[in-house]
């Protein structure tokens, strides 16, 4: 592994992508190597290529001159997964390889370069009445689509079609040696990539490695119709228990395309942070995607009455959004949703974020900082339903251990809550805490919003403790049998699977990777372990 870049090798990418397009300045060294938690061992360079072509001349150019090679996406995760762990790795900035390649109305697939966003995505289907049947992240302004394949995630139309992954339909990955391996039905000599499977997964297999197998090039999703009914309710639990269990059942019978909720600590974090300038651009958004007129007047002037006054005495609240072909699937589903919350003891409040988010679907990422500017970092376990209430009830004890440290350097913990699909749970602790900005929440966060900003002074204790008990968390959930998207180098991925399972991936880590060059940490993969 050289951690020095030389200048045969440096002349070498620049003839193949154009000097331009190789950053070794120490800004740009520093910013590409950074993720939303981690900042520590900076590139040795950062390259930029513009095709598929370029992507694959360039990984082989360096793996061939033993550089560690790491792809970066749109830099919105948390798990240290690009961050590199050596002195001279090269981060493969894949934003210019951001086209729509292909929107195939009659095969019904769409393909994108790696570097496509998920808005750019979602503004090219717009116009034609497609979707794919999961549609991004809520980050998904700057996240890309090579990056959600890469991490998997989930969000958007997750309630009903599950994560990322579960849209992909075909990638093209290219591999340490340069080759591109085509996956799906495309990897069929004379195929095209209108189907997941032609024997054995490929596509799953390069969902979920971080970019340690292969570096995404294109990827391909399955397209929908989309699905003009809809229908917003949002309700209060005072139990954490009864939401969760109400969101369980919500999710069992397939009633919600998104269902997702708070704990009353980070709802107040919200209200913190909303101006009423952004109240007016939400409510403009959501009378713009109503659909009808009526139904704009309407549910416009709820939201705008309610004001945010009718969050002060919530407890545990409940978003649910529903889409359906017809109305009269869409009123079936909401009654039933609302069954379910008097089920749990529940009540129903306006509906104000479900419809606000739903038309606003890709925001500013202001809220990758607390309102007054603290430092924030989640951390997740993806659950069955039947241990999701043990899974929160565990936590809260971790936190009430903790506690008395917590308030002393205040931090403060909360929960997002989400379903995926008829079968999975996303349990994801948040943590605030007074520390330095670095140069990717500057980037990211609007410049009239990071101006207003506290500027807090680095305090790495208090980061240290944030640390130690986010770690107790991770070890927690490995310990419950969680599942976990954005492995990154921040799970149990090697260090949590059975033998048999282990020894598989690491043979095919060998086989695709057999100098460990490519984003070598993530997942686990050591030059030790692999």
């Amino acid at each position: 592994m050289n951690t020095v870049i030389s200048p045969a090798v440096i002349d070498a990418v620049t003839n193949i992508t154009g000097p331009q397009y190789l950053l070794t300045d120490p800004a740009s060294c520093a910013l590409y190597a950074q993720d939303v938690y981690t900042k520590a061992i900076p590139a040795g360079a950062v390259v930029q290529p513009g095709n598929l072509d370029e992507l694959s001349q360039v990984i082989k150019t360096l793996v061939d001159n033993d550089i560690v090679v790491i792809p970066r996406g749109g830099g919105m995760s948390y798990t240290s997964g690009y961050v590199p762990v050596s002195e001279g790795a090269v981060i493969i900035d894949i934003s210019r390889m951001n086209k729509v390649v292909e929107i195939n109305e009659e095969d019904m697939y769409v393909t994108v370069e790696a570097g496509c966003t998920w808005q750019t995505l979602h503004e090219a289907l717009e116009s034609k009445k497609l979707r794919t049947p999961c549609w991004g992240t809520l980050s998904g302004i700057h996240a890309t689509v090579g990056g959600g394949a890469s991490q998997n995630g989930m969000f958007w139309g997750s309630g009903q079609f599950g994560a990322i992954g579960d849209s992909i339909i075909s990638m093209q990955v290219i591999v340490a040696d340069g080759s591109v391996v085509a996956t799906g039905s495309d990897a069929q000599k004379n195929g095209s990539p209108f189907f997941r499977h032609f024997g054995p997964d490929l596509t799953g297999l390069f969902i979920g490695d971080n970019g340690a197998l292969g570096m995404k090039g294109t990827v391909t999703l399955r397209l929908m119709r989309q699905l003009p009914a809809k229908d917003y309710i949002s309700m209060d639990f005072s139990k954490g228990a009864d939401a969760l269990n109400a969101m369980s059942e919500i999710s069992r019978r397939g009633l919600a395309m998104e269902c997702f909720g708070f704990d009353p600590f980070l709802q107040a974090q919200r209200k913190k942070r909303e101006s009423l300038l952004t109240d007016a651009k939400a409510l403009a958004g959501f009378m713009k995607s109503a659909g009808s007129l009526k139904k704009a007047l309407v549910g416009g002037a709820k939201i705008a009455l309610a004001g945010r006054g009718y969050m002060d005495d919530v407890d545990f609240s409940i978003q649910v959004i529903i889409e359906e072909s017809g109305e009269q699937s869409a009123e079936a589903s909401a009654k039933a949703v609302r069954d379910i919350i008097k089920k749990y003891n529940g009540r129903e409040i306006e509906s104000t974020i479900p419809k606000v988010v739903r038309a606003n679907p890709f925001g500013p990422l202001n809220n990758m900082v607390g309102p007054a500017g603290e430092r924030w970092v989640p951390t997740h376990g993806l659950f069955p339903h039947s241990k999701i209430v043990s899974a929160w009830e565990a936590t809260e004890a971790v936190f009430a251990k903790h506690r008395e440290t917590l308030d002393k350097y205040e931090i403060g913990c909360g929960y997002l809550f989400a379903t995926i699909a008829s079968n999975a749970f996303v349990l994801e602790p948040v943590f605030f805490w007074p520390d330095e900005l670095k140069e990717l929440h500057e980037q990211t966060v609007t410049p009239s919003h990071f101006a207003k900003l506290t500027k807090f002074p680095e305090n790495l204790e208090i980061r240290a403790y944030v640390d130690k008990v986010k770690k107790e968390l991770v070890d927690l959930y490995s310990e419950m049998g969680s599942s976990h998207f954005q492995l990154g180098k921040a799970y149990h991925y090697t260090t949590g699977l059975k033998p048999e399972s282990l020894g598989l991936i690491t043979a095919i880590k060998s086989y695709l990777d057999p100098k460990n060059l490519l984003n070598p940490g993530a997942l686990g993969f050591t030059p030790d372990n692999r």
